[in-house]
């Protein structure tokens, strides 16, 4: 009987005796160069060692960084090759040992190199006019088929014969332009295995700066603190650095020159006579360096170096004005007066306005002797022989030469007795207060001024309703008259350290005004415009209102309105809220600060049918932000029929096409029109519609603003403006004293 250790011993013995096979799995390998792959060794049968050998007859040890080997089990090994390259291609052999017995299996690992690209840089630049070699290395095994592309086309090298693909691959463009930049694919293929891969290579071309000068020759003005700015443009790619030379040595930024950003605007502060001559514009990039010569003439304005201000009494003293000016050239000198220059032939008196011009030296005199002006070298002068007080103020003179102008003012103090001015005669009536203006020019103008009434000085005890108000340049008598007594003439006397004057002022009794006088009326469906005449007598003051009144024939009461005079006249009212088809008579008065005068006849007409509405009357005003137009419109008759919306059409009006249609609702009174044509006239059309059709359109025709410039803010206030305030300030003076 057998026992369990005698069938262990036998299988052992059977299991020793079976044959050992190895199997390599991938059977071959064919690797990219770079890539990783492993292969599995199996073992059939019991095996005690498993090794793997080198090309090269080696065994491989385990764990080395390019190449592993690992024993997974009892019957099975991995091989794994590491980013491969050429120098590890062969036959690698998977050896399996037990005891005496021993099998092996191999595998042929062959390798191939993918088209790669070695060197193909991107961009890739050039200076125009250069023969561009662009560079592409490419390899792979067996060598690929190179194929260059622009703009997604293959380059015909027979169609132009400046490109050529060289020897090495490079893709040769012959006398490169800068329309041949942009980007080139070179592009890689190898048949035998259908691989294919690009790369995009990004062309620049660089082009020789070329330098534009507008002004090759420049003046500037010396000795007054003025700057002289020299300017080059450069063109090039890329965009070239400009600099600034003079006499071979580079300028820099300092006290003396200053540069703008690009460097195209040389600035050359506190121009002096020693400035003058040549300057360089040196425009520099990477494809080189060009220059261009520039040439600074400094010439020196005029400058008036004397004029003194002058004082004289109205008609007794003679009085000289003298001016001195330098120059180079040596500048001619003018007088001017007021508004233009004097000009020879035309010396008129001061009163008038002078001109007169002259060659030095020479002589002239006024028509009546009263001026003289004399030139000579650098010197002119302008002799008055009796001066008038409108004489008095700013007289100019102007050094002029071919580069500049200088001029200064001179002032002419003409002192002179009060003269007296204003309205001589006032209306007003009982009750309402008057104001009487005894305005003067005088100079000195410490001016005592009086108000004198049968010789008693006012105010006194006997007007009590009179009260003077006093301004630097005028005095103010208000008289509210009690009585008949209080009209008459009032005297103002005005006197200054020169002399005195006085002047009688009357004040008159106020009336009523006359009745307007009606003229045409043209009636509409629901309104009516009715023309007349002022009063032929307004009572001595303004008409301030109008009163119209009216009603239909025959019955019912009158309606009335009234309307205010604006601008000083009204000649026509339109009356509304009438009905269609209807008889109406109507009559106006007048209306002054006094009361109403009387009213005029009446005058009938009869209403117009219901029917489409009048015609807006349109007003257009220019907006100040952007070019646009506001359009307003003013609504006429509706026809005895509301108006249900307005339409707005318009168009340049040399064009034939209309602009889209706008549609508004019946309570618009105005559309805005944007983006319009700068300087341009154009037609607009407004029509309004109710239900019984359209009106005929209400035109306007407006011309936009010219396209703006640069305008520089105002600074200071003119002299008006003083004016204004003072005349304001001494009116809320008054006021307050009252």
């Amino acid at each position: 009987m057998l026992h369990a250790k005698d069938i262990i011993l036998v299988l052992l013995f059977v299991g020793s005796t079976v044959c050992l096979e190895v199997e390599i799995t991938p059977t071959q390998g064919e690797i990219s160069v770079g890539e990783s792959k492993f292969f599995l060794c199996e073992i059939v049968g019991v095996a005690k060692e498993i090794d793997w050998y080198s090309p090269s007859g080696e065994r491989i040890e385990p764990n080395k960084p390019e190449i592993t080997v690992t024993r997974n089990d009892e019957s099975s090994s991995t091989l794994t090759l590491y980013k491969a390259g050429v120098d590890s291609a062969g036959t690698y052999k998977c050896l399996a040992t037990n005891g005496d017995q021993s099998a092996e299996a191999t595998v042929n690992v062959k390798f191939y190199q993918r088209i790669t690209f070695k060197n193909a840089p991107s961009p890739q630049e050039f200076n125009e006019g250069d023969n561009a070699n662009i560079v592409c290395d490419v390899i792979s095994s067996p060598p690929p088929t190179i194929i260059w592309k622009h703009k997604g086309a293959k380059i015909q090298m027979e169609k132009d014969v400046r490109f050529k693909i060289l020897p090495n691959n490079h893709l040769q463009i012959r006398g490169i332009k800068k329309t041949d930049e942009g980007s080139y694919t070179c592009e890689g293929r190898l048949m035998a295995r259908g691989e294919i891969d690009l790369k995009i290579i990004r062309v620049i071309v660089n082009v020789l700066p070329t330098i534009r000068v507008w002004q090759s020759e420049v003046n500037a003005t010396a000795g007054v603190g003025q700057s002289a700015m020299l300017t080059c443009a450069a063109d090039g790619y890329p965009e070239p650095m400009v600099t600034w030379a003079r006499a071979g040595v580079l300028l820099e930024s300092g006290e003396k020159y200053s540069f703008n950003e690009d460097g195209s605007e040389m600035t050359i502060m506190e121009v002096a006579k020693l400035d003058e001559g040549e300057y360089s514009c040196i425009a520099k990039n990477k494809a080189g360096e060009s220059e261009q010569e520039l040439s600074l003439r400094v010439f020196v304005k005029p400058k008036i170096t004397f004029l003194l201000n002058q004082s004289t009494s109205e008609m007794e003293e003679q009085v000289t004005l003298t001016c001195e000016a330098s120059g180079d050239p040596t500048p001619t000198i003018n007088w001017s007066f007021g508004l233009r220059p004097f000009t020879e032939g035309e010396q008129a008196h001061l009163n008038r306005i002078y001109q007169a011009s002259w060659t030095r030296p020479e002589q002239h005199k006024s028509l009546d002797g009263n001026v003289v002006v004399r030139s000579d070298a650098r010197v002119s002068s302008l002799t008055l022989k009796y001066a008038n007080f409108t004489d008095a103020g700013q007289y100019l003179c102007s050094a002029r030469n071919a580069i500049g102008v200088d001029s200064q003012p001179a002032y002419l103090e003409v002192r002179y007795a009060p003269k007296i001015h204003g309205s001589v005669t006032v209306y007003t009536w009982e009750g309402n207060a008057a104001n009487i203006s005894c305005e003067v020019l005088a100079h000195p103008s410490d001016v005592s001024i009086l108000w004198l009434r049968d010789g008693f000085q006012l105010p006194n005890a006997n007007i009590t309703k009179a009260k003077v108000f006093q301004s630097p340049t005028a005095s103010y008598l208000e008289v509210t008259p009690e009585s008949e007594n209080d009209f008459g003439s009032y005297n103002c006397t005005a006197a200054n350290e020169m002399g005195t004057e006085s002047k009688e002022f009357l004040l008159i009794q106020a009336d009523v005004p006359s009745a307007p006088s009606l003229g045409e009326v043209e009636p509409f469906s629901s309104s009516a415009r009715v023309e007349f005449q002022e009063p032929d007598a307004t009572g001595g003051v303004p008409v301030l209102q109008y009163r119209a009144e009216w009603k239909t024939v025959g019955r019912g009461s009158w309606v009335q309105r009234v309307f205010d005079v604006q601008g000083g006249a009204l000649s026509e009212v339109t009356i509304t809220g009438l009905k269609p088809e209807t008889n109406y008579e109507v009559k106006m008065s007048a209306i002054n600060g006094k009361g109403e005068g009387e009213t005029s006849p009446a005058v009938v007409f009869k209403t117009e049918p219901v029917r489409e509405p009048e015609p807006p009357k349109l007003e257009g005003t220019l907006q100040t932000k952007g070019n646009s137009l506001k359009v307003n419109w003013l609504k006429q008759d509706d026809g005895g029929s509301p108006i249900t919306h307005y339409l707005v059409r318009y168009k340049p009006k040399y064009q034939a096409d209309w602009k889209p249609e706008i549609r508004l609702p019946s309570g618009s009174e105005y559309v805005v029109l944007s983006g319009l044509e700068w300087n341009t006239e154009y037609n607009v059309f407004v029509v309004a519609e109710n239900l019984q059709g359209k009106s005929q359109p209400g035109t306007l025709t407006i011309r936009t603003s010219p396209e703006p410039a640069a305008i520089p803010a105002t600074q200071g206030c003119s002299s008006v403006t003083y004016t204004l305030i003072s005349l304001v300030l001494s009116i809320v003076a008054v006021l307050l004293l009252s």
